[in-house]
């Protein structure tokens, strides 16, 4: 299992981290060789913080090695797809091929959801029905010239966008999804990733429900003739190392709703975050290392977040089963 590091571009706006402080922590986790990754979060309205591909140009000029992305792109259906295929290559470039675009809807159910769906003039369907026309439109300007599309929500006729990305064919691009409901609700999205994407990303945590969903998108990319093992599937997910773990999920609980401005359950808050001292901490992440997930992304839920990505380094990654 690989681990990225997720910076909290969010929580500028309520203390926890600089501008500053997370290129220095981006550079730390590139330097550090444990981390294959380095994810930012992306929202306009929804939920707003520094915008994505400012910072991770800023990402992608710090570091040599690792892979950047924002996990996942809430605002992807609302932005021009031309403009973002544009935007993209040249952050590709600047990276040295070294970039992956995590596409998701972005719904948001608090108040800067219903903001944004007013403000674009867009229902949840819309969003999913963009998110798809986006995504063949993004890998069609990245690998073709006079490029024409008719869609539902978008057409374009004879362009080219240059440069094209440094990353041959195409910097890769995955789906984020978490969907409730019936299983024939939630199997329609692991249907459209094994289509349409080159991974999968959940924030789902409760390890029987992650496991059926990676068993499940793994046979919907088998259905589509595809190598299940190609497709690669991620965890978006937390940590708080401290000796004291009622300590360190009181903590996350806290840093949690300050960012999603929603109450979050205990036993929710228990079950996202790796969280204790850290072999507690190396024992909750080897429950998903031993299921086959590929990738977890790692959040750390402190306000000391440079001294806990020191903890995370040193005493906790050695020990996750690799």
């Amino acid at each position: 299992m690989k681990f990225a590091l997720t910076l909290p571009n969010r929580g500028v706006l309520f203390g926890v981290t600089t501008p500053g402080k997370m290129l220095e922590m981006a550079e730390t986790a590139d330097r550090s060789g444990l981390f294959h990754d380095v994810w930012v979060g992306d929202s306009l309205l929804g939920k707003p913080r520094m915008e994505s591909l400012t910072l991770l140009a800023g990402i992608a000029a710090r570091t040599q090695r690792v892979r950047i992305a924002p996990a996942c792109m809430a605002s992807f259906p609302l932005r021009d797809p031309v403009l973002l295929a544009y935007q993209w290559a040249s952050l590709d470039l600047l990276a040295g091929g070294r970039t992956l675009l995590i596409a998701c809807t972005g719904i948001v159910p608090q108040v800067g959801g219903a903001l944004e769906a007013a403000h674009y003039g867009l229902d949840n369907k819309a969003r999913v029905e963009r998110m798809v026309e986006w995504i063949t439109i993004l890998k069609r300007l990245w690998t073709e010239d006079d490029v024409t599309f008719t869609g539902r929500h978008y057409r374009l006729e004879g362009l080219t966008i240059e440069p094209k990305p440094a990353a041959k064919p195409r910097p890769p691009i995955w789906i984020a999804n978490n969907a409730t409901g019936s299983r024939d609700r939630i199997e329609r999205t692991h249907r459209r990733v094994a289509r349409h994407a080159d991974g999968w990303q959940t924030s789902l945590s409760d390890l029987d429900d992650v496991a059926w969903r990676l068993a499940d998108v793994r046979e919907k990319a088998r259905e589509q003739g595809r190598n299940p093992d190609a497709l690669e599937t991620s965890l978006y997910h937390n940590i708080n190392v401290n000796d004291d773990r009622d300590a360190a999920l009181a903590e996350s609980k806290r840093f949690l709703e300050a960012y999603y401005m929603v109450d979050f359950p205990m036993d929710r808050v228990e079950s996202w975050t790796a969280a204790g001292s850290p072999a507690e901490c190396i024992d909750h992440l080897n429950a998903y290392a031993r299921m086959g997930v590929h990738t977890i992304g790692l959040r750390c839920t402190a306000w000391d977040q440079i001294g806990q990505l020191r903890r995370v380094i040193d005493e906790v990654l050695p020990g996750v089963a690799s």
